[in-house]
């Protein structure tokens, strides 16, 4: 899921900063710490959470994903 992920940003001629959290533990720790109850993979853009990868993908195929 997180190519499908990566590859709708860039198709939208994004550049998106990716931080694998499986690979950084401190991160996936500050994440859980925010207060966010996030499922992984979680999309933020501007410090502002999407949704997980399967509610981006449902709303970039209802046309919502803005």
């Amino acid at each position: 899921m997180c190519y499908s992920i990566k590859a709708l940003f860039y198709d939208f001629g994004a550049s998106p900063a990716v931080y694998e959290v499986d690979n950084d533990v401190e991160l996936e720790c500050a994440l859980r710490r925010s207060g966010s109850n996030t499922a992984f993979p979680a999309m933020f853009v501007g410090g502002k959470y999407l949704g997980s990868a399967k509610e981006v993908i449902s709303q970039h195929i209802d046309g919502t994903l803005k």
